[in-house]
């Protein structure tokens, strides 16, 4: 005696599971792809274009009147011994003579996520020349270095650098 199977039969219940376990499955990936992205995500670069729009003219002018001081600043960063990160500038005029009554700040951005930046506090050695050290893991960074004449600032720097 032999017997047949008869073929399952796809019902409208079968197509409604199937329907809705599709979309679960796509809904609890969606979820936590956006919550990694969210979870991950360092900030942005500016909170309101509008306002940096409005001082871009004042920016213009600002990197204007630096360029006609023909200032030499320079600076190093390199690795200590102690595994930390030291920062040297040094600011002179045109005619190489040091820079008196300036005050320095200097920042290193990571280039992917804001949450890593740190402020370097730097310490004014003699006229023009200014030394600090800042915990800073390996990578690419963005050196941000900003020179005041009171509460002026009359020099700004931003340079990729690379922290071994």
């Amino acid at each position: 005696m032999s017997t047949t199977r008869k073929p399952r039969e796809i019902t409208g219940k079968h197509v409604l599971f199937s329907l809705l376990a599709f979309f679960a499955v796509v809904f609890g990936v969606n979820g936590v792809l956006v919550k990694a992205a969210t979870s991950t995500f360092g900030g942005v670069e500016t909170t309101s274009s509008y306002k940096v729009g409005l001082k871009f003219n004042h920016e213009i002018a600002a990197a204007g009147r630096q360029d006609a001081l023909h200032w030499k600043v320079e600076g190093k960063l390199s690795r200590d011994k102690a595994g930390e990160a030291v920062l040297d500038i040094s600011a002179r005029d045109e005619k190489g003579t040091a820079l008196p009554g300036l005050t320095a700040k200097a920042s290193l951005a990571h280039p992917a996520d804001a949450r890593r930046d740190h402020d370097v506090p730097l310490n004014r050695i003699g006229a023009g020349t200014f030394h600090g050290v800042a915990q800073a893991q390996k990578g690419q960074w963005e050196l941000i270095v900003d020179l005041y004449r009171g509460d002026d600032r009359v020099f700004r720097s931003r340079s990729r650098v690379t922290l071994n």
